[in-house]
């Protein structure tokens, strides 16, 4: 607003008393000082109200008037209630630097000048913001100008003082202003608006964690990959951005809740322009995985890869492994309150493709750019994912002077203080760890998964050429299925579990685990609810101890008399011997079916 408009608002007192051609600046806020020097609080713009209480004779106003006209201040209000008539010498230092002075009625209240001019300026700025949103959504529609969506974000933090960032489904940060939102606060945020999602409400969704409020903007997918308002939400819910803003939206007007709506449309653009990019990954994967498939022969499957190498690692000088990940997601009921659809009419294949892609991202890394070296195709109902990961550097060696006689018995912690020797750190491993992968994102993804979907993935070992490929997607998909027998709504498993005795267990038929697992342990759990005899966390302590009396009584802190007692009233009621190897492999087996 300009200082003009202040002389024409009647029910604000001010009347002029110098500066009449300096009426055309620009106010950007309103402050409120009697400070002699009140510099640090400016920042240039402001409208400034005082009472005069600074000023003891007429030697203080000149100091006082060319301090605020340093800090660029717009105009100075001086009220009339202290001194009555304003000081000459304070409009003598007005005129000398330019400063247009107003004098505020003594029945006017500051409080009433400082919230005409907040409304004003607020209001102007929203709706300057709101042109700048469309203009910057019209460039960025036509072809890929006006910056992103940081820009945007920018605009709502300096000119709204709104802090907000872009999220992704698992609350990984895409875009933000300013200091990027810790991890887990993220995770929750997205927590939150994936099961407001589900029940179908309408957002914005309030949302309170740690301490504060915000306001949850979903970011719906207007491009080419958009799902149909009239298809099922489960479709989307996982794979959909949301706009998270630090304030409570419930009471804003309706300009404003507008302006926000407007700034999410922008990010769906760029959200758009980001799968297009993503493309000729997807081809790429699918090319590969068509050939593994078909049974190609690896040259063949090698020229693909050749050919993947430079897009999703470009620069790498040498050839790097692969490993491959299973992903699938599995709805078991009707919808909620979001969808009317059935579990046969939502195509799994693309909502998999689209988490997996999502997840396979460095949680630690923000922007939409960030998942560039991730290519992953869909199948029927599986996502697979071929991801490159760099070659390990073979170790340096570890002595000058060469190994000695009795290298390979000495204490690591010897061998590492040793004089003389130059051992090499060892290098970090690359590869991706099942466990690792839904560390970050369990929590956001069970919440839109809610009571009627499952996800399940599985991790191949890493495979250093064309020929492992189609024994790394088998291992994947082995051992997604080894995550699919395992409770729980967000569930996975790796290589490594498929070479033990888990690799049996989940398919093992429902009724036959429940009556193994009965015939062995339902006698022990009904002895422990008459008698609190903690037989089952002594049989599992003592397996554990691979049947040491010693090892086993200290871990349970009993005598060991006390723990011989024990396993013998487990034998008798089971009709088993804990000094038997099969016995012993019966139990355990019915302890991890159980």
């Amino acid at each position: 607003m300009r200082l003009r408009a202040l002389l024409e608002t009647d029910a604000l007192g001010l009347r002029l008393l110098g500066g009449q051609d300096e009426l055309d600046r620009t106010v950007r806020g309103v402050m409120t000082t009697d400070l002699r020097d009140p510099s640090r609080y400016l920042s240039g713009g402001e409208l400034v109200l005082t009472g005069l209480a600074w000023r003891r004779d007429a030697s203080d106003s000149e100091p006082f008037v060319r301090i605020l006209a340093g800090a660029g201040v717009a105009g100075l209000a001086a009220g009339e209630a202290e001194l009555g008539d304003i000081p000459a010498d304070l409009v003598e230092a007005c005129v000398q630097h330019r400063l247009p002075l107003f004098a505020v009625n003594e029945t006017v209240a500051f409080a009433t000048i400082t919230e005409h001019v907040v409304r004003q300026v607020s209001g102007e700025r929203a709706g300057d913001l709101a042109a700048v949103v469309d203009r910057h959504r019209r460039l960025m529609t036509s072809g890929p100008a006006g910056g992103g969506p940081e820009v945007v974000l920018d605009l709502l933090t300096s000119d709204l003082d709104l802090r907000a960032w872009v999220l992704s489904p698992t609350g990984r940060q895409i875009a933000g202003a300013g200091a990027p939102l810790p991890g887990p606060l993220g995770a929750a945020l997205a927590g939150h608006h994936l099961a407001a999602t589900r029940t179908g409400r309408r957002g914005p969704y309030r949302a309170a964690v740690a301490g504060s409020t915000y306001s949850l903007f979903p970011i719906r997918n207007a491009g080419r990959g958009a799902v149909p308002a009239t298809r099922d939400v489960r479709e989307s819910v996982l794979s959909d951005w949301l706009l998270a803003v630090e304030a409570d939206a419930s009471d804003w007007p309706a300009a404003r809740l507008d302006l926000l709506q407007g700034v999410t449309q922008l990010i769906a653009v760029e959200r758009d322009r980001r799968d297009a990019a993503r493309t000729v990954r997807r081809r790429l994967a699918q090319e590969v995985l068509e050939l593994v498939q078909a049974g190609a022969a690896p040259a063949e499957i090698a020229a693909r890869l050749r050919v993947a190498a430079p897009v999703l690692l470009p620069g790498l000088g040498v050839a790097p492994q692969w490993q491959v990940v299973v992903a699938r997601v599995d709805w078991t009921a009707a919808g909620t309150a979001g969808g009317a659809g059935v579990p046969g009419d939502i195509a799994g294949g693309p909502v998999a493709q689209a988490l997996l892609e999502e997840i396979l991202v460095d949680p630690a890394v923000s922007g939409p750019d960030s998942a560039d070296r991730i290519a992953v195709a869909h199948t029927g109902e599986e996502a697979i994912a071929l991801v490159p990961l760099p070659a390990v550097p073979a170790p340096l060696p570890e002595t000058v002077g060469g190994p000695t006689d009795n290298a390979d018995d000495a204490d690591p912690a010897d061998k590492a203080a040793a004089p003389g020797t130059t051992e090499a750190p060892a290098a970090q491993d690359p590869a991706l760890h099942a466990d690792a992968l839904l560390a970050s994102v369990r929590e956001p993804l069970s919440a839109g998964l809610a009571d009627d979907g499952r996800l399940t993935l599985g991790v191949s070992a890493a495979v250093h050429s064309a020929e492992g490929l189609r024994g790394a997607l088998e291992e994947a998909r082995h051992a997604r299925r080894v995550a699919a027998a395992r409770p729980g709504r967000v569930c996975a498993a790796g290589h490594h579990e498929l070479a033990s005795h888990v690799l049996l267990l989940p398919f093992v038929p429902d009724d036959v685990r429940r009556a193994f697992t009965a015939r062995l342990l339902d006698p022990l759990r009904d002895y422990d609810r008459r008698h609190r005899a903690e037989l089952i966390e002594t049989l599992e302590a003592f397996l554990d101890c691979d049947g040491s009396w010693t090892r086993c009584a200290a871990r349970l802190h009993l005598h060991v008399n006390t723990l011989r007692y024990r396993v013998g009233r487990i034998e008798q009621l089971t009709g088993r011997d804990l000094s038997r190897l099969e016995d012993k492999l019966d139990f355990f087996l019915a302890l991890r079916m159980s």
